[in-house]
């Protein structure tokens, strides 16, 4: 999906915009302000969605305006991103040292990058959804850690107990973002990796997921390089990471790097929603899911994704996974 820019503006939050010459605008005051012209359709939800981690995320969230705000932090600074789709294209507005690197990546951001057109549905149920959801785009992010650290925080617990844990992290080891919006910006990968461990404990993160973040962030650097690897090299340099494992590098390089063959493994849950949606079979384990999703080879990712967006799954029949809240301990 391409598209074109056009002029950038400068926006100041009492005075409105002012023109900036040249391709550029340095996000001073006010923000930088640039109007994206796609030539396919935008649902910022779908494409934006899977970066958001629970309702309460501090970087991630959108108002009723329809308008997506996210904090992200880019190897220019700390970056606020406004996106909002308009008659005539993507409005999208950033504050921060970060700014125009965000803007220089939102076409990557909201899929430019992906290539729907290669995916061919092979099942009455992933055709309808398909064709349900035009808008859907897989989004590239070109970030690792920002993705990665949160997926770790999701190994083995509830997605609720992760979110909260998420959240206490970077709201008091990370920083206010810049610009309107009340966001915070996710730590450093240095202040990721001096965090105490009683810190840890009162986020509720246990002794393995803490050590494998703090290892992450030592090797920050390299790890970033990930995202402009071909899927195979890029698991395989975060996987040297002890701690990371499939399940962890699929479920990162589907946001940082828009793979749509990263299909998780490993999964409670995956396996039995995708066997039931297209077999009846609820007790698919990841064997069986391979090989239904073998049919969408390069694909798999935005395969399983169209199959969660249907909405079929399997009556629940066990008790839901024990919370278990180490900081009470």
């Amino acid at each position: 999906m391409a598209g074109r820019f056009d002029p950038p503006t400068r926006t100041d939050l009492r005075a409105g915009r002012t023109p900036v010459p040249g391709g550029h605008g340095a996000a001073v005051g006010g923000g930088v302000r640039r109007l994206w012209r796609p030539e396919a359709p935008v649902d910022l939800g779908l494409v934006l969605g899977p970066l958001r981690r629970g309702p309460g995320d501090p970087t991630f969230r959108t108002t009723p305006d329809g308008s997506v705000w996210r904090a992200t932090r880019t190897p220019a600074g700390p970056a606020t991103l406004r996106v909002a789709v308009t008659p005539d294209g993507v409005d999208a507005e950033a504050w921060g040292p970060g700014a125009d690197w965000v803007l220089d990546g939102l076409p990557a951001l909201l899929g430019a990058d992906d290539d729907p057109a290669a995916f061919v549905p092979r099942h009455r149920l992933v055709h309808a959804s398909h064709r349900r959801r035009p808008g859907l785009r897989l989004t590239r992010t070109g970030l690792v850690l920002e993705s990665l650290i949160p997926t770790v925080l999701e190994q083995k617990v509830t997605s609720d107990e992760a979110y909260r844990s998420w959240r206490r992290l970077v709201c008091r080891h990370g920083e206010p973002a810049p610009g309107p919006g009340g966001l915070y910006v996710m730590p450093s990968a240095r202040a990721w990796a001096l965090i105490p461990s009683w810190d840890w404990h009162r986020a509720g993160v246990d002794l393995k997921r803490s050590d494998t973040i703090v290892r992450a962030a030592r090797v920050a650097a390299r790890l970033e390089e990930a995202a402009a690897m071909e899927l195979p090299q890029a698991a395989a340099r975060l996987e040297a990471v002890p701690g990371i494992g499939p399940w962890t590098s699929a479920e990162t390089l589907q946001r940082s790097n828009g793979a749509p063959d990263a299909v998780t493994t490993g999964d409670l849950h995956l396996p039995g929603i995708i066997g039931y949606a297209l077999t009846g079979n609820r007790d698919a384990d990841d064997e069986v899911m391979l090989e239904l999703l073998a049919p969408y080879a390069g694909q798999r990712h935005r395969a399983a994704r169209l199959i969660l967006l249907a909405g079929r799954t399997p009556p629940r029949r066990a008790p839901r996974m024990y919370r278990s809240d180490i900081s009470r301990i």
